[in-house]
């Protein structure tokens, strides 16, 4: 199907329902049908046609979902970009991806016409909200635009939307996602839209990440009420669910922490609240124990998956979260929560030793899946995608293993990426920053178990004899040239890193000895 499907059944079904709520402003689905055909003949106006990529660069707002539905009625290629990325990443992804078009927030402004100068796709540069000399207001956009409404070609395997994210080299990749990426997802796990049914969703996890889609079209698909947060911060959340009361909400480990450590998280009026999905980065079994505990009722969903996966792969369903029973059905629950869960009914999920053979129960190797919602490979990158989709099977990169019971638990990374509150984290990335550094010999990031963050950055660092440098020199160079939440948050200098013959870092060894929690001041 079509994702522009989902918004067409919905808006015929409950057009007078609010589709989002972003801060002061309702827009219903009637209201949201119409802004998205005015913007997509706008654009078509623009010039823009079947498989021109439309970037994005803003935090979470209501244009994020116009914008990607208005590019899908012409069959063009949404491209949402973190806002979090310095100069030298957004030049590369706007390079590789060589947008027509971008949207950009007020704050990115300065950032985009820094990086325009050496990209030569864009020809249209949209404000959405301060007007920009020179450029598109994205409310004129909305206003010169007629109503009618754009039927798109795209079948089921088309392109649809690239989303980046970190991988093993330098620079982000784009991971191509299908129209059936997501419908086969949507299709077989959500109810379409009921007009006797009125479901809030507060979504809160940044659209430029796959979790963040995910949401907007599963609430599309469903008719649900969107209420969307620009960033996640507690308070607010926890206003914006007892204004709203709201019943759905999907949060990474560290935001579902920070909300029950705040001060003021006793105070509000939470009980509208009727399923919590998490997931995006590993959920340390304290903090999941203690939301069973603050939540009585709640039905929480573990859903693991992978941009390159477009979606959840594995799930442990509210079931598993309720600690009740004799006392061997609790134990045996607290070890499941431990767990990513099952395979969903739809998705081959198996684990693979390192020579391609799949693994006996308990035996630890990577998790590969395969089915119609995996991506359709590396944007521009054919041996990555090569390398990741083998015979079929989309490799993940992470290590587990499945018990007797058929739960997965994960074990490990094989390409050793760090999961920082839901973000992905390249090694290799850091630790070329690191060895540019002139007083830097050589360097290894590792992730360290983090309650809050789930891992934290720590850089072992080598200096160069003679040379001297302190934590705060290392971090504070990182800082200027790495995203935030790439940056080593500690530094252990030593004398040299343990290798193999080969001449290949040890990571295991300096876990080991380097993955004393990191001291936060």
């Amino acid at each position: 199907m079509n994702t522009t499907e989902f918004l067409t059944i919905a808006t015929a079904i409950v057009p007078d329902r609010p589709a989002m709520v972003f801060e002061d402003r309702r827009i219903s689905y009637a209201e949201l049908g119409v802004r998205v055909n005015r913007l997509s003949n706008a654009l078509a106006d623009l010039g823009v046609g079947a498989g021109d990529r439309i970037a994005m660069l803003q935090v979470n707002c209501h244009q994020y979902v116009e914008t990607y539905f208005a590019a899908a009625r012409l069959d063009a290629v949404y491209v949402p970009l973190n806002f979090r990325t310095r100069a030298d990443e957004l030049t590369h992804m706007l390079n590789d991806a060589a947008p027509k078009v971008i949207f950009v927030g007020e704050r990115y402004v300065d950032l985009v016409k820094e990086c325009a100068e050496n990209v030569a796709s864009l020809e249209h540069f949209v404000t959405l909200e301060a007007a920009v000399e020179g450029w598109h207001s994205y409310e004129s956009l909305i206003e010169s635009g007629d109503d009618s409404e754009r039927v798109p070609n795209d079948d089921d395997n088309d392109l649809t939307m690239i989303l980046f994210t970190s991988g093993t080299t330098t620079f982000p990749k784009g991971v191509m996602l299908s129209h059936d990426s997501f419908s086969s997802y949507i299709l077989a796990t959500v109810t379409p839209a009921d007009p006797d049914e009125e479901t809030s969703n507060i979504l809160t996890v940044p659209l430029y990440h796959i979790a963040g889609v995910q949401s907007v079209m599963a609430a599309i698909f469903a008719g649900r009420t969107l209420l969307i947060q620009r960033q996640f911060e507690a308070k607010q959340w926890m206003e914006i669910v007892e204004k709203e009361r709201a019943n759905r909400a999907m949060m990474v480990p560290t935001m579902l922490k920070m909300l029950m450590d705040h001060p003021d998280f006793h105070k509000h009026d939470l009980s509208s609240l009727e399923v919590i999905t998490y997931g995006a980065a590993p959920m340390p079994l304290p903090v999941i124990r203690q939301a069973i505990q603050e939540f009585p009722g709640m039905s929480f969903i573990n859903a693991f998956g992978q941009t390159e996966t477009a979606a959840t792969i594995t799930m442990l369903p509210p079931e598993d979260h309720v600690l009740e029973g004799n006392e061997d059905e609790v134990e045996r629950k607290l070890k499941h929560l431990s767990s990513i869960g099952k395979p969903l009914e739809d998705v081959d999920v198996r684990i693979f030793d390192e020579d391609g053979h799949p693994v006996a129960l308990g035996e630890t190797g990577e998790i590969a899946a395969r089915g119609a919602r995996l991506m359709k490979g590396y944007w521009n990158q054919e041996d990555a995608t090569a390398e990741t989709i083998r015979d079929g099977w989309l490799f993940t990169g992470d290590l587990g293993y499945q018990d007797e019971d058929g739960y997965i638990y994960l074990a490990g990374r094989a390409r050793d990426f760090i999961k920082r509150g839901g973000e992905m984290v390249s090694p290799e990335e850091v630790e070329q920053v690191l060895q540019s550094h002139d007083a830097v010999e050589e360097a290894a990031i590792i992730g360290v178990p983090d309650l809050d963050w789930g891992e934290r950055v720590r850089a072992i660092v080598v200096l160069k004899d003679g040379e001297q440098a302190s934590e705060e020199d290392i971090s504070e160079y990182c800082r200027q040239r790495l995203a935030s939440f790439k940056k080593p948050e500690s530094v252990v200098f030593c004398e040299e890193l343990p290798r193999n013959p080969m001449g290949k870092v040890l990571k295991r060894l300096l876990k080991e000895e380097y993955s004393h929690p990191v001291v936060v001041e």
